[in-house]
């Protein structure tokens, strides 16, 4: 059914749901994960009233996190035999590097979650999930 499903995570509660289900969902049907952490490009500003993190500070930063979040994909994986590769990639809108990494590694899946806001906040906040659902070309399993 499915060959690689892909599962962006951002290490939070609900992300971790997701993770358990595309793990599920991959070993039943011998499917292999693939995970993605997506950082946040340098906050470059002309003006500012304080001292900037240093830009390799802040990089550095971004991938210990990245790196963190990963791990926890990758430890799941390992614990329910299923086959996991890792990345994480720099990018100013999260759905278009969830789209191009997932196209690039062939998934056939992808399982996101979605933190479920609603009127006023969905629309001021966006929503990364929405996106992918709206510009995905592969199927999209949303988890709550």
């Amino acid at each position: 059914m499915y060959k690689r499903i892909l599962v962006p995570t951002d290490g939070s509660d609900i992300t971790a749901k997701a993770v358990a289900t595309a793990v599920q969902l991959a070993r039943l049907t011998g499917a292999e994960i693939s995970s993605l952490a997506v950082k946040e490009p340098f906050p470059y500003s002309a003006i500012t009233e304080m001292q900037p993190v240093p830009p390799q500070e802040f990089y550095d930063s971004q991938e210990r996190i990245a790196v963190k979040h990963l791990q926890t994909v990758k430890d799941a994986c390992a614990a329910a035999g299923v086959a996991c590769t890792a990345a994480s990639i720099e990018a100013l809108h999260p759905w278009e590097a969830i789209l191009d990494f997932g196209k690039s590694q062939g998934c056939d899946l992808i399982v996101m979650a979605s933190h479920g806001r609603r009127g006023v906040a969905a629309l001021l906040l966006g929503s990364e999930t929405q996106k992918v659902l709206t510009h995905s070309a592969v199927p999209v399993l949303v988890v709550r």
